[in-house]
């Protein structure tokens, strides 16, 4: 079996799910979300772009995973699934007619069933025929949050993962910035750090870096167009390693030739912020605490103007399109308690348009019985670039 979870550890998780459905009175959910069908029984797949859901019942009766044959070697090899049910390409297919049969087997016309809406495995397009198989043959109920919620809270075993992406990030980062300096082509520092993540056996993260520089070092979403870095440039470095699915985030904008007055104010802020709400992720307190303490310190640094509205977010199995695994969201006024075990990406970006400059930085925590533990071993510094480029793929990594 490819199972990267002891199969006790997906048995504990699929008695709890079925739990949450007794708790609210539901007979079953239909599972969209690829991160649930990953999380309950080991499925591993980018399938999930098709129509493909796994049915859980409150009840003993086994999973059953209705996907297309492509996934059939897939559910085999890496999940617990041993009811698979197939439903092939044709002109005019409707594959929610087919779960509606599996739901038949199961005796669940006209119960309470829970659906989950809120994920990328369930397309407006496929939830209309879920919608027309099903929405007068039973009471379907958004159950968006059910497995969602089991997930905020790691396990040993997905830390230990976290921990493994945490350490394979910091090698990405060391390479990136090694890598970049004057003439530099963005994508050569991009080459740089995925090799380090690949090399030392991560997956591909969920979702592209954001690597830019000059005016694009002020952005916070991937945008495509690498080009060279100038004589004197910003570039700002946001991405994710992951391994095993689970992610691990950093953040820096670093200089690239020299560094100005202005932007060494900027980091002095953002680093100062960064610690704040390190410190301000604490088991018990309310997540909005470290938003608060980002506002904080940013206002009373007089950039304000410049900050943005949220410092972070949830992490764990993600994938594609989003490494964030939200919610929860860090916002001021959250009222979630922080929990041990829950990791969180905590960000301090400034993207300053009036002075063109942009500053940010940015970890990856786990919320201990005490507080909470950065991942990443490499200091919050403003570094100074001056690298000559990738040097190839045997290049030597950080031990």
């Amino acid at each position: 079996m490819g199972l990267q979870f002891a199969r006790e550890e997906h048995e504990r998780r699929i008695a709890a799910a079925r739990a949450s459905l007794r708790e609210r009175d539901l007979a079953a959910i239909l599972l969209f979300a690829p991160e649930s069908h990953y999380y309950l029984s080991g499925f591993d797949t980018e399938g999930y772009v098709f129509f493909q859901c796994l049915v859980l019942t409150a009840d003993e009766t086994p999973l059953v995973l209705l996907t297309r044959r492509p996934d059939l070697e897939q559910a085999r090899i890496t999940s617990i699934v041993e009811d698979v049910r197939l439903w092939y390409d044709a002109e005019g297919v409707d594959p929610a007619t087919e779960l509606r049969a599996i739901l038949e087997e199961r005796g669940l016309a006209g119960a309470r069933i829970g659906i989950e809406l809120n994920n990328y495995g369930l397309t407006g397009a496929n939830h209309a025929r879920v919608q027309a198989a099903l929405g007068a043959w039973c009471r379907l109920e958004d159950a968006s949050d059910l497995v969602r919620a089991l997930r905020i809270v790691k396990s040993p075993a997905e830390l230990a993962y976290v921990r493994e992406a945490g350490a394979l990030a910091d090698r990405s980062l060391q390479a990136m910035i090694d890598t970049a300096g004057p003439g530099v082509f963005e994508g050569e520092v991009h080459a740089a750090g995925h090799a380090a993540i690949y090399i030392g056996g991560g997956d591909v993260a969920a979702s592209p870096p954001v690597l830019g520089s000059g005016e694009r070092a002020l952005l916070v979403r991937a945008s495509t167009g690498f080009r060279k870095l100038d004589a004197v440039d910003q570039l700002t470095l946001e991405f994710a390693a992951a391994y095993r699915r689970y992610h691990a985030c950093l953040m820096r904008t670093v200089a690239i030739g020299s560094n100005g007055a202005y932007q060494r104010r900027m980091f002095a802020a953002t680093r100062d912020a960064l610690a704040a709400m390190t410190a301000a992720a604490r088991p018990g307190r309310p997540l909005g605490e470290i938003d608060d303490a980002h506002r904080r310190v940013f206002d009373d640094a007089g950039f304000n103007h410049a900050r943005l509205s949220a410092c972070g977010y949830s992490l764990g199995c993600t994938y594609a399109p989003n490494w964030m695994d939200v919610p929860p969201m860090l916002y001021s006024g959250n009222p979630m308690p922080a929990v041990p075990g829950m990791v969180l990406f905590l960000h301090a970006i400034l993207a300053d348009s009036r002075e063109e400059f942009a500053m940010s930085a940015g970890h990856t925590i786990v919320i201990t019985e005490t507080g909470s533990e950065p991942l990443s071993r490499i200091p919050v510094d403003y570094a100074l670039c001056r690298g000559t480029g990738f040097r190839g793929w045997a290049m030597r990594l950080p031990a």
